[in-house]
């Protein structure tokens, strides 16, 4: 491998031999070792732009209009799509997926290539915090033990030597901060899992709860499926109390990690120690009990025979969800927990190497190096995205345009779901035929935006005279049909499944570091873009015979948005930062049953928040602390996604003024480069309040998005 030296002694590969693999929407980095490899496959200009390299793209002419800067826009980001049809993305930001996915490869004995060594040891000195050399949660999050602990393991893992400047400041951070002892659950079974902890100071994870008759109001099949699909792997590993044997890697890090000595410490006094700033969902009193009462269950009552039938009950389900998803599961976590069961049970097998390999698709390689995405991809959202911001544009009919529109719909039409689940109701699943997943068709998840924001791109783009129709009027009506079986009895949707419990479900909720957790929830966006999707699907067939059903549900729908709104006027979002994202949807759902800021005292409430969070140069910048306060917190800097989700959601409000709208549409434009792009700025997602992820093209499809809306209203043309 050829390596050279950046920053210190820590090596690099060759970025240049990097490649990027699309293979019926799985996405995979390949590292090409030879010459002939590398002459074989040349880079492309996502490779290139994915890896911080130049991508060689010309300067554009000084757009003048909006629209001139949306053709610029989409120069660039045209060039960034895949060959299949789909745009590609990092999709990082939390801390502990690389530790679950590596900690996974270790205790199985699977091989870590070199590259991914090299390289993964870059990307955790890149980002670790400046000041004290620790993790957090997430990429902008403070040090806490959680990320610390899993992050340090990991380098050692990787071999980085325990005396690297990197690993000494890390692990003074990670003393400072109480040490390993003082991890939250997951990161206590992880660490057990390694054989550097004991599985007597984990909270109990018993697999006898999914023997529960299902009407069990907390019975597991009821919590939300991010939840459920990782502690159900925990359950079974929790239940079998193995972990890799010991070697001179686990016997070093017992003694870097902790500030105690291992063989001293006392495991089952420290269930619940866990450091304070770990700490964003306490456990309350309901919790404690459980605990305690499920602990002398599992060591003085429960028989040995109950615990094996309760394992092979949930090894059932294990195997399921590989079944089901084609070994990617529904995610990084539940994947490598997965492995890591599959593997003790198992052995060396197929299922097992099918989960050595599914892992990649998590992987995502960037000029700091490579990092564990929160998914195995944003390929479906962000193409339908893309789509919506070209046909704002007035773009659709381009001839300039068609070529890059035909794959986009050709992806869409490749990646929806065409069948439902195995054991669909044993497994507690959502119906999927006819959904659109948020990654691809194999992973086999129905979510409920995707699925309505991939119904409507591909209505938007099948309307278009000239496109051609891949997807026939049969699965456009099972797509809606999906959306049909998602509305909640609030009126509401939430994300992957119905809501199966209530809030008060979150008493139970073990993991410690994230809120709202539990069960499904009523969301905003979501809701919004599943009328979004039915009502397209209204204008494409407005005589079908669910009218009715349909119009019933955006009515109930909508009052639910209302009644989401906050008393400030702004709506909280849940996957994006935060009351500008969902303000632009909650705007857009009311627009659609014909509500303006001039009859809609929801949207004129909507107008004054926005304006109010305006800044002195026309932009919007809000920080990712909104989410974990519940409060509008300004971010030191104006961000430009920030800007064009408000300044879509002031033009989907009716507001007539144009001059604050139009100063942050000139922001917007001021911020493109020469080459059409937008740079990266802060983070733009989150997840479950407390946990932060990246959406980087976003700064692409939303801004495109803004400028065409303007210009459509207000004219192309900007003062």
């Amino acid at each position: 491998m050829n390596e050279s030296t950046i920053s210190g002694d820590l090596p690099t590969t060759e970025l240049a031999r990097w490649r990027l693999k699309t293979e019926d929407g799985r996405q995979t980095w390949h590292y090409l070792k030879t010459d002939e490899e590398v002459a074989a496959w040349p880079q492309s200009a996502a490779d290139k732009y994915h890896l911080g390299l130049p991508t060689g793209l010309p300067t554009l002419p000084t757009p003048g209009t909006p629209l001139d800067a949306a053709r610029n826009g989409l120069s660039f980001f045209s060039q960034l799509q895949l060959s299949e049809g789909q745009w590609a993305s990092e999709y990082g930001g939390p801390m502990f997926l690389l530790p679950a996915t590596m900690i996974a490869y270790f205790v199985t004995n699977s091989e870590i290539p070199g590259e991914w060594r090299i390289e993964i040891q870059r990307y955790l000195a890149a980002r670790a915090n400046p000041e004290d050399g620790g993790w957090g949660l997430h990429i902008e999050g403070e040090s806490t033990v959680f990320g610390t602990a899993l992050n340090y393991a990991v380098l050692r893992i990787v071999g980085m030597s325990p005396d690297h400047p990197v690993c000494v400041k890390a692990r003074k951070t990670l003393h400072a901060l109480g040490g390993a002892l003082q991890t939250p659950l997951w990161g206590k079974v992880l660490l057990s899992l390694m054989g550097c902890y004991k599985w007597e100071g984990v909270n109990p994870i018993p697999p006898e709860m999914w023997l529960l008759p299902d009407w069990v109001p907390f019975h597991p099949g009821r919590w939300w499926v991010h939840c459920r699909q990782v502690f159900l792997p925990m359950s079974y590993l929790y239940s079998l109390k193995k972990a890799r044997p010991v070697d001179d890697v686990t016997i070093a890090l017992r003694k870097e990690l902790y500030v105690e000595s291992y063989d001293s410490i006392d495991f089952s006094l420290h269930r619940n120690t866990v450091a304070p700033g770990d700490i964003y969902h306490p456990h309350t009193k309901v919790l404690d009990a459980m605990n305690w009462i499920l602990t002398v269950w599992g060591k003085w009552i429960c028989p040995d025979k109950l615990q094996e039938i309760a394992r092979d009950h949930v090894y059932r389900l294990i195997k399921l969800e590989d079944e089901n998803s084609d070994y990617c599961c529904v995610g990084p976590v539940n994947n490598p927990m997965n492995l890591v069961a599959r593997y003790f049970t198992e052995g060396e097998s197929h299922a097992v190497n099918m989960h050595r390999e599914t892992i990649k698709d998590f992987l995502w390689m960037k000029n700091e190096g490579m990092l564990a995405n929160g998914t195995d991809g944003v390929q479906c959202w962000d193409t339908s995205f893309l789509i919506q911001g070209v046909v704002e544009c007035g773009f659709g009919g381009d001839p300039r345009y068609r070529d890059m529109l035909i794959k986009a719909l050709q992806f869409l039409d490749t990646q929806q779901i065409r069948e439902e689940p195995k054991e669909k109701d044993f497994s507690y699943r959502q119906q999927r035929k006819g959904a659109w997943p948020f990654s691809k068709r194999k992973q086999g998840y129905t979510v409920s935006d995707t699925t309505a924001e991939g119904l409507k791109s591909v209505l938007l783009l099948q309307s278009v005279p000239g496109m051609p129709k891949l997807v026939s009027d049969e699965r456009l009506q099972d797509s809606a049909n999906v959306l049909l079986s998602m509305q909640n009895a609030n009126g509401a949707f939430a994300s992957y499944e119905l809501i199966r419990a209530g809030p008060w479900m979150e008493a139970l909720n073990a993991a410690e570091v994230f809120g709202r957790i539990m069960v499904e929830y009523p969301y905003p966006e979501c809701s919004t873009a599943a009328i979004m999707g039915l009502q397209q699907f209204l204008k494409t067939y407005p005589n079908h015979p669910r009218r009715t059903k349909v119009e019933n549900v955006v009515r109930r729908t909508v009052q639910y948005i209302k009644e989401a709104q906050e008393p400030d006027g702004s709506w909280y979002g849940n996957w994006g930062i935060c009351f500008t994202y969902a303000t632009m949807f909650a705007t857009e759902a009311l627009k659609s049953v014909g509500e303006t800021c001039d009859n809609s005292s929801a949207l004129r409430k909507a107008v004054e928040f926005l304006l109010s969070k305006q800044r002195d140069d026309g932009g919007w910048g809000e920080s990712y602390k909104s989410c974990e306060t519940g409060i509008y917190t300004e971010h030191e800097e104006t961000q430009v996604v920030n800007t064009a989700w408000a300044v879509i959601a002031l033009m989907n409000a009716g507001y007539k003024e144009r001059g604050p709208i139009e100063r942050g549409i000139k922001l917007i434009m001021r911020r493109q480069q020469p080459n059409g792009e937008w740079l990266q700025e802060g983070i733009e997602g989150v997840f479950n309040k407390s946990c932060m992820i990246s959406y980087p093209n976003y700064k692409f499809t939303f801004t495109i998005k803004a400028l065409g809306i303007y210009a459509r209203i207000f004219g192309n043309e900007v003062c």
